[in-house]
């Protein structure tokens, strides 16, 4: 039996992610796959840009975007604008996604 993936799919199509996010974290990169002392999961992920005036955000989705091999405006932040701790939305068919972000986590 695999860990448990911090993706699910969403009502209406597409994906919802969990996301930690660590800003001026050296480069963009996804670490892997983290879980928090409640068993959550989500994403590690850490951007190069501070997280003044959004511009760690809009780093995340470009990561995540990319990883998914989605246009940015496919990716969404629905929740956790101002909190390492993210909730975003992904545009498409859940199964083609999940199988790109399982390609994404490094090995």
């Amino acid at each position: 039996m695999s860990a448990p993936r911090p993706w699910r799919p969403a009502e209406g199509g597409g994906l919802l992610l969990a996301v930690r996010a660590t800003p001026r974290g050296g480069r963009d990169r996804i670490e892997g796959v983290s879980t928090d002392a409640e068993g959550r999961t989500a994403l590690a992920v850490r951007v190069s840009v501070p997280a003044e005036g959004g511009k760690a955000n809009a780093a995340v989705l470009r990561l995540v975007a990319r990883a998914a091999g989605l246009p940015r405006s496919a990716v969404t932040l629905e929740a956790g604008a101002t909190a390492r701790s993210k909730r975003l939305r992904l545009a498409g068919d859940a199964e083609t996604l999940a199988a790109r972000l399982e390609a994404a986590l490094p090995r």
